[in-house]
């Protein structure tokens, strides 16, 4: 499994640990008390980066949890991913919605409840018309996308399959 922007502590895949054979995590600071994890690799640095480094993986999961909205060519990094999944592997991603671009703003700008860079570094917000046709554009076939609505419509997880 690859998580990419797997944050600072990879919490996602640490909590996977002991059900999986292997972990990938990529973020720009990862902490330097992960490096010992048996059986997890990590790699420090922008995805953009990164990717092309992992061109020979086989994965069976991809992980873009809270991400996808930082990319600048989310469509480059898609098409990456499809190429790095094994026949049935699976992408999870989940995005903020248009709905949820009020609240996150309003909830970093006006109350300082949440990080202000963090919101300021966000380059999209997706819809279910926003996000298929770019996960339709990298590859995976319009059968094999499921997209839902969760946390009042404020968020959308996608699940395709290659």
């Amino acid at each position: 499994m690859l998580e990419l922007g797997c944050g600072y502590h990879a919490k996602h895949l640490i909590a996977l640990m002991p059900r999986l054979k292997r972990g990938i995590g990529v973020d720009v600071k990862i902490s330097p008390d992960l490096r010992d994890v048996k059986r997890l690799t990590l790699h420090e640095g922008p995805i953009e980066e990164i990717l092309p480094q992992l061109e020979r993986e086989r994965l069976d999961a991809v992980l873009l949890i809270s991400v996808l909205e930082h990319l600048r060519d989310p469509l480059v990094i898609l098409e990456s991913v499809w190429q790095l999944l094994k026949p049935s592997g699976v992408l999870l991603v989940n995005v903020p919605t248009w709905l949820g671009k009020f609240f996150l703003e309003f909830s970093a700008f006006r109350l300082g409840l949440s990080p202000k860079f963090e919101i300021d570094d966000h380059k999209m917000y997706y819809n279910k018309r926003d996000l298929w046709p770019l996960l339709v554009q990298s590859g995976f076939k319009p059968s094999q996308v499921e997209l839902h609505y969760h946390k009042l419509g404020l968020n959308l997880f996608a699940t395709a399959i290659k």
